[in-house]
């Protein structure tokens, strides 16, 4: 199918203003204006190395009463979008510099997405770890197929250790930049949003320090349909995006470097092409609380059976939070972009999700330790029907009347109607229950 733009001057009009870039280590390939056509080309080029994953029709439309449609970038091989930008970036390698090989030092979505394609195109591939990297993430990079070697014990050590290697052996040291070759693969995703759902009103993308998504997508969209709202998400921690926009130039929060909940939502890495095209063809940036990001992850797992991580979630989270009034009855389509939770952060994050969705609660009261009288407590939560999940006695440390007994219980609730008719059944037996705030 032939697509026939019709913005193509605005397009123009938001890179005639990038400046030439200065020559990098990293990447042997000069940044240059991103153009329709370089995505266009990078599609055509990395349609056999990544998924065209589906955008599906989501049944949370109801409840945020809109059309929404997500785009499952997380059903990527490596669970993330990342992909697009760095295939398209290594077929685009000199072959001399494809037989040498490249390397990169850290643990992201970026490092797995260059571990992955590389093996898969036969050039060797060398992933340097700082010592603090979770095992699953030094085990899945090899994998991929890289030679993964932990060097220092923070991520500067490991950065430093891999542009030396590179320098000694030929290596190309790769680190994700906005290059107009990784830009142009990333964009390869607003293609496909526009092909796959007709009629759309918004789009809406992570932001935060990795923009590059945002911001080649945005070209491609723009291009398209100006009449499409762009819309970037990133958190009010780490507001970066909006701070560089507002200051002209990139700026470094360091408080959110390596935050390992945001994972590659925070730090800066975005250049002046990316802050360029996001400041002229991005209609909106908003910012969303970490809260609402967790209640994101809560309701992609229920309603989507999906397994996502920060990243992946923060675009829906604005719908979350209600801070897009303005998209009510329209046709929205939401970038999941990443699906790499690790294990170990789950567990915490579910658990944390279903306390803000008022949906687990704790509390606790004072009643005689008498046969009978625990019993009677489990008649109300079984007739109110609330699932009991922990239920803990004490009776060495109540300082209060002899032979009594302190029960604290954590219970899970359907909502957060249902957990006010909880407790008003527990007031009206128990005068002194005592509950948790969250």
């Amino acid at each position: 199918m032939k697509i026939v733009s019709r913005n193509e001057e605005l397009l123009r009009e938001a890179l005639s203003c990038i400046p030439q870039p200065t020559s990098r280590a990293s990447l042997a390939s000069c940044n240059k204006l991103i153009r329709f056509e370089d995505i266009s080309a990078a599609a055509f080029k990395i349609q056999c190395g990544v998924q065209k994953t589906p955008c599906m029709y989501s049944r949370l439309s109801k409840q945020y009463g809109m059309d929404i449609y997500l785009k499952k970038e997380f059903l990527q091989y490596t669970g993330s979008v990342k992909e697009r930008g760095v295939l398209y970036l290594l077929m685009s390698l000199p072959q001399e510099q494809q037989r040498k090989g490249v390397i990169v030092a850290s643990d992201s979505n970026f490092s797995m997405a260059v571990a992955y394609h590389a093996s898969e195109l036969g050039v060797p591939v060398f992933v340097i770890v700082p010592s603090s990297t979770a095992p699953a993430r030094v085990r899945t990079c090899r994998e991929h197929g890289a030679m993964v070697i932990s060097y220092g014990t923070a991520p500067k050590d490991a950065q430093v250790h891999a542009r030396r290697l590179a320098q000694e052996n030929g290596y190309l040291y790769l680190e994700e930049e906005d290059s107009a070759v990784y830009l142009s693969g990333l964009g390869t995703v607003g293609l496909e949003i526009y092909e796959q759902v007709p009629k759309l009103d918004a789009v809406i993308f992570p932001a935060g320090g990795h923009c590059g998504l945002l911001a080649g997508s945005a070209a491609a969209l723009k291009h398209l349909n100006p009449h499409i709202s762009v819309i970037g998400v990133e958190s009010e921690s780490f507001p970066v995006l909006q701070q560089s926009l507002k200051s002209g130039h990139p700026t470094d929060d360091q408080a959110c470097n390596n935050h390992h909940f945001y994972g590659d939502v925070s730090g800066v890495c975005f250049g002046s092409n990316s802050l360029q095209l996001t400041g002229k063809l991005v209609d909106k940036v908003v910012a969303v609380r970490e809260e609402d990001i967790l209640i994101s992850m809560l309701r992609l797992l229920e309603y989507e059976r999906a397994t996502i991580d920060a990243e992946g979630a923060i675009g829906l989270a604005a719908l979350v939070a209600g801070k897009l009034p303005e998209l009510k009855g329209k046709r929205v389509a939401v970038v999941i972009c990443s699906g790499n939770l690790e294990l170990h952060l789950l567990q915490q994050c579910i658990a944390r999700a279903l306390t803000l969705d008022n949906r687990v609660c704790r509390f606790s009261l004072m009643f005689s330790d008498c046969p009978g009288d625990m019993s009677k407590l489990l008649e109300i939560l079984a007739r109110e029907e609330a699932r009991v999940l922990d239920i803990r006695q004490e009776r060495t440390f109540v300082t209060s009347e002899l032979f009594t007994v302190q029960v604290t219980c954590t219970v899970e609730t359907r909502d957060k109607i249902h957990t006010a008719q909880l407790r008003n059944a527990l007031l009206e037996r128990y005068p002194t229950t005592a509950w948790t705030e969250r």
